[in-house]
């Protein structure tokens, strides 16, 4: 699974980074970032969880990886 924010979107609420921060953090201005562009499958539970709860939708996972 790939993981991919959208900046234009996010406005650092950091849900995301609560509820799965092995896959995301924050960038030095406060907004989320991905960790990596491929989300570890230990942690994919938590990152659909992350990216249900974002207000913004700012969070796009591509389930097929491609």
């Amino acid at each position: 699974m790939k993981v991919r924010i959208d900046r234009e979107r996010c406005q650092g609420h950091n849900r995301c980074v609560d509820m799965c921060p092995g896959v995301f953090d924050t960038d030095e201005l406060g907004y989320a970032v991905a960790l990596a562009g491929v989300v570890p499958p230990e942690h994919e539970s938590d990152a659909r969880d992350a990216a249900d709860s974002c207000p913004e939708r700012a969070i796009t996972l591509d389930e097929d990886g491609g």
